[in-house]
């Protein structure tokens, strides 16, 4: 029996996407798992797995939009960002105004571009950045294009000379939620860092159908890569000759489905492939045919 699918994972702090993949190795006992989207070891929530042919999936779940809850913690900042990294400065954040807090948060918003913390996993001349951070290296990381969709504060906690920011995050692929506590800390000229964060989606997929591990370890609930897809991409089903057509690796007539994936049906109702628009042709991403 095919158990091809997605896995929905609580993630733990403390845990690395490695060591839950690698649980979800024995639990689903295949080797056939990987992860869409990493988390940090300190966050926590929703990490997509995938198992069997749902691991071509992943590349393409990836890319969809996330969601976050943070906590920032202004007056302090660290090497890493985040509150795992080495505390580098600190500066009384207790006259930051709710104006200047709301209208840093403000600029932090819509389409931004960001630079990537200097521990991360971005490759700099084919090494990993945290490796050269971690070798004293001065890491020069590009600034990128993201998109912060929603950056909302919902609550505000003072304390002497730092502030504790509560916040909800909304933000396309590659965003770093590290990165913005630090800018918002920047801004604000008293520096940032992260000090928790828990992933509440990952495109369609959010803490409602989350498992923790040891839920799993009970029952593992796998999404059907059919019902997965369908869930997080348009659905386009095709005739009987089409289907032929996609299981071959042909290509179709668009179906103005947009710019990302579409998940292709057989009339059967079974999962034959993802495709992406072209011009006038809908080309295969991925084909799911046994």
């Amino acid at each position: 029996m095919d158990n091809s699918g997605l896995v929905i994972v609580d993630k733990p702090g403390g845990w690395t996407s490695h060591d839950v993949v690698a649980r979800t190795r024995r639990l689903a006992a295949t080797r056939r798992v990987g992860h869409a989207g990493t988390l940090d070891p300190m966050a926590t929530g929703v990490l997509v797995l995938g198992i069997g042919k749902a691991t071509r999936l992943l590349g393409h779940l990836a890319l969809t939009e996330k969601g976050y809850d943070a906590t920032i913690r202004l007056g302090v900042s660290t090497n890493t960002d985040d509150a795992e990294g080495e505390v580098t400065a600190t500066a009384s954040a207790a006259s930051v105004t709710e104006d200047a807090l709301r209208a840093g948060v403000a600029a932090l918003s819509g389409p931004i571009r960001q630079v990537p913390p200097q521990v991360s996993a971005i490759k700099v001349n084919g090494e990993r950045a945290y490796k050269k951070a971690r070798k004293g290296e001065e890491v020069e990381l590009a600034a990128r294009p993201v998109t912060v969709h929603d950056f909302t504060i919902l609550d505000v906690r003072r304390d002497g000379d730092v502030i504790d920011v509560d916040a909800s995050v909304a933000c396309s692929s590659g965003t770093y939620i590290r990165a913005l506590a630090r800018d918002l800390g920047a801004s604000l000229g008293c520096g940032g860092h992260l000090t928790a964060l828990r992933r509440t989606r990952v495109g369609p997929y959010d803490l409602g159908l989350a498992r923790t591990l040891d839920q799993l370890a009970e029952k593992l609930e796998v999404v059907p890569i059919g019902e997965a897809v369908a869930a997080a991409f348009p659905r386009r089903d095709v005739s009987a000759d089409d289907a032929r057509k996609v299981a071959h690796g042909g290509r179709l007539p668009a179906a103005g489905l947009g710019p990302g994936p579409v998940g292709v049906f057989a009339p059967d109702g079974s999962l034959l492939a993802l495709v992406e628009e072209h011009g006038p042709l809908a080309k295969p991403l991925a084909v799911f045919i046994s």
